[in-house]
């Protein structure tokens, strides 16, 4: 498979705060894998801040972006949760959960200063992080007899390729890590060796 094989995310916990006419707004960009951490995430806040007026967020995951969730959690529609969201698409962003909570301050601000607000503080969250770019890899698991060792080896020496479990038992199993621009390739030169298995597990 050829193409972009990388994608960006943050590498910590960071914070951001914004305030208008009396509302607090804070921001907490959390990295994340899946929907069980965003979970985990979301409870952690809405308990410590229990007394928040609202809890707006917006998360992105996979290297395709495509798998993604808005949540404006009161606030007047699409003025809190899509700021936040912006903002990490203008960073070109993912696995990532960023939560703005606010305290109301007693002045409305309208649909322009919640906007604003929102849209700020989310991007004070990401400008105190650090962004670090991923690869997109594919994980095959290779199943061989011990005789095929060296050619396997040859392989995995000259693709500088990533082990990431091997076990050697009745038979030889093996599970490497690829990036996906150079799956194709790595994948014929191993079809080449006479009686190996080979099963791509997963691509991330």
């Amino acid at each position: 498979m050829t193409g972009n094989d990388t994608y960006i995310t943050i590498t910590k916990e960071s914070e951001g705060y914004f305030r208008d006419r009396g509302s607090k707004f804070y921001a907490f960009a959390y990295p994340v894998e899946n929907e069980e951490q965003i979970k985990d995430r979301l409870e952690y806040l809405r308990k410590k801040y229990f007394d928040a007026r609202h809890h707006c967020y917006a998360w992105v995951l996979g290297p395709e972006k495509t798998t993604y969730r808005i949540n404006d959690d009161g606030e007047p529609g699409n003025s809190a949760g899509r700021p936040i969201y912006g903002r990490i698409l203008s960073h070109d962003l993912t696995n990532i959960l960023i939560v703005v909570i606010r305290y109301f301050g007693g002045v409305k601000l309208g649909i322009p200063g919640l906007i604003h607000a929102y849209k700020t503080a989310a991007e004070e969250a990401i400008t105190q992080n650090t962004p670090i770019t991923k690869t997109i890899n594919t994980v095959f698991e290779l199943t061989y007899a011990y005789p095929l060792m060296n050619e396997v080896m040859r392989v995995v020496k000259e693709d500088n390729l990533n082990v990431i479990l091997q076990d050697f038992g009745m038979d030889c199993r093996l599970q490497i890590s690829v990036r996906r621009s150079a799956a194709d390739s790595v994948e014929s030169k191993l079809l080449s060796i006479r009686n190996l298995t080979i099963t791509n597990l997963f691509t991330a």
